[in-house]
């Protein structure tokens, strides 16, 4: 339910004038991240002294951790805590995270420096658990689908919201991770400090300008309340219904859903017996439902098949930070005589590309593929995610040909024991793998995000945010449960798969691996998402 009752307040607060000020403190807090996370990898290499495996681990592992608290924080805000307040606690959380991973790499002892570094990092994952589940949904509310021009505004939102994140990646990957590897790595994370600081002023300035939803109990409640009532009248005949419980509900009628036919077990929980015919009471939500009850609770469970098949995206992602970050640090990346790129820079390529893309999309893709399917999107949410795990496909496909380029020149020039020893081999060869990804993103993450946000209940819009970075957190655990598989099938055969000696440890073959895993999920995909039945509004 909304805090603002009139109609006269619902226009005056909200809209692109509100979400700004909110779009402000993502670009900082992406900012942020990608100044930690897309060099976390040289850190732990060549400061901590790890292995590329254990570094490869530690990365997945604590960006796994990252994406799957913001479950717990969508949980709190929907719940208890509401959008708004989520939003300035963990940005809190998140500034001193900062702050402690300055103090981390500057004052420490060295002989502290590593647990105090890793506990900086946690609780910087505290930090991202309650941010992002919360913003984007809380700048996404700032649009009203009751008002005919905010919706059209809405529609184009979550292209340009990932506009305001790639562009805060970016400068972190061109100016911070510069910054760490030729400055110092205390002055870099210092940057990222005062950015989230000013961040976190400029969102309070806001905070008359919002629109902004009370928290209405846990939505895991009605979940669990429709099931059981199926489960209470699954053996109830039809000749003994009295009746479907079509009750309107003061939580969300601006969007009533209409009954739709999939998992029809569920409809039961609206069928009303004798019990509930004569019963003088307020109707138990345990034993009896409402049909928008009901349909909230299927859009839910469609959802997590299409969570569980976008998995091995997320697995294709943790490379970016990791594998091709240990590539490139090989090769040649002169650009003068004494310069060279820092080897997590080009990471920047993918933000690029992301940029060129969604302007593309928005402003080509889209009024084409209208013309055709006379969709307002162009395309459905769906066949977006489709086409950026067909780029996912191709990017491991890409990334395997050059890693094969890199191996058979390092042959060449007898390199193959010589891990430290730069293949002379020009960088450059790697950006088709990056901007492929680039491609792959703004198809797949902005699919996922849109999904999750359309396809929730409105009461369960931050958990929907938070499960959609879940599919990143996941996928994180998953890739590095793969390269400890991988070592342990490689140690049996005698070979040194992904080992420190990256140009004897058979990349090559373990990106035609997450390639050939990603196009069977890509079949898993398409099957279930031919059956998916989009929200209906309505009766």
């Amino acid at each position: 339910m909304d805090e603002n009752n009139s109609l006269e307040e619902k226009t005056r607060k909200g809209g692109w004038k509100s979400a700004i000020f909110i779009i402000f403190v993502e670009v900082a807090e992406r900012f942020a991240y990608y100044g930690v996370a897309g060099n976390l990898f040289m850190y732990l290499t060549k400061v901590l002294g790890q292995s590329t495996a254990a570094a490869a681990k530690n990365v997945n592992i604590w960006q796994g951790v990252s994406a799957i608290f913001p479950v717990v924080g969508g949980f709190l805000a929907d719940s208890y805590v509401g959008r708004y307040k989520m939003v300035v606690i963990s940005s809190i959380i998140y500034l001193l995270g900062l702050i402690l991973l300055t103090l981390a790499v500057s004052t420490v002892p060295p002989g502290l420096r590593h647990t105090v570094f890793f506990a900086a990092l946690y609780v910087l994952a505290i930090g991202v658990g309650g941010h992002k589940p919360c913003v984007q949904t809380f700048a996404a509310d700032q649009f009203n689908d009751t008002l005919p021009e905010e919706k059209v505004a809405k529609s184009s939102f979550f292209n340009w919201w990932y506009v305001g994140i790639v562009f805060g990646a970016v400068g972190a990957v061109l100016a911070v991770i510069y910054v760490e590897d030729y400055v110092g790595w205390s002055f870099g994370f210092g940057m990222l400090a005062a950015a989230m600081a000013v961040a976190l002023v400029v969102f309070l300035v806001g905070s008359r300008t919002y629109r902004r939803h009370v928290p209405v109990g846990s939505p895991f409640t009605r979940v669990a309340q429709v099931v059981v009532a199926a489960v209470r009248k699954r053996r109830l005949p039809e000749r003994e219904v009295r009746g479907i419980c079509n009750e309107c509900e003061g939580r969300n009628m601006e969007e009533p859903l209409g009954p739709t036919k999939q998992f029809r077990f569920l409809d039961k929980a609206t069928f009303m017996d004798d019990t509930d015919a004569s019963s003088d009471r307020k109707r138990n939500p345990w034993r009896l439902c409402s049909v928008n009850q009901v349909e909230e609770v299927k859009l839910v469970i469609q959802l997590i098949p299409i969570w569980v098949c976008c998995l091995m995206f997320a697995v294709v992602m943790a490379q970016l930070s990791t594998y091709f970050t240990k590539q490139s640090s090989t090769m040649n990346r002169y650009i003068t005589k004494t310069y060279q790129i820092p080897p997590a820079s080009f990471q920047v390529f993918t933000g690029l590309t992301t940029l060129a893309s969604v302007l593309l999309y928005e402003r080509a893709l889209v009024p084409l593929a209208r013309r055709f399917t006379n969709h307002p999107t162009g395309i459905t949410m769906l066949q977006r995610i489709g086409i950026g795990l067909i780029f996912s496909i191709l990017t491991m496909a890409v990334a395997a040909c050059v890693e094969s380029k890199r191996v058979h020149i390092a042959r060449q020039n007898r390199l193959l024991d010589m891990p430290k020893a730069v293949v002379p081999m020009a960088v450059w060869w790697m950006i088709p793998q990056y901007m492929l990804y680039g491609v792959s993103d703004v198809f797949a993450i902005v699919g996922l995000q849109e999904l999750f946000y359309d396809q929730m209940p409105a009461e369960m819009r931050s958990i929907g945010a938070a499960a959609y970075l879940s599919v990143t957190g996941v996928g994180s655990f998953m890739s590095s449960g793969l390269i400890s598989i991988v070592q342990g099938v490689g140690k049996r055969t005698g070979q040194a798969w992904l080992g420190d000696n990256i140009n004897r440890a058979n990349l090559a073959y373990f990106y035609w691996l997450l390639a050939a895993l990603s196009a069977v999920n890509f079949c898993g995909y398409i099957y279930i998402a031919r059956r998916v039945v989009y929200k209906k509004i309505g009766g």
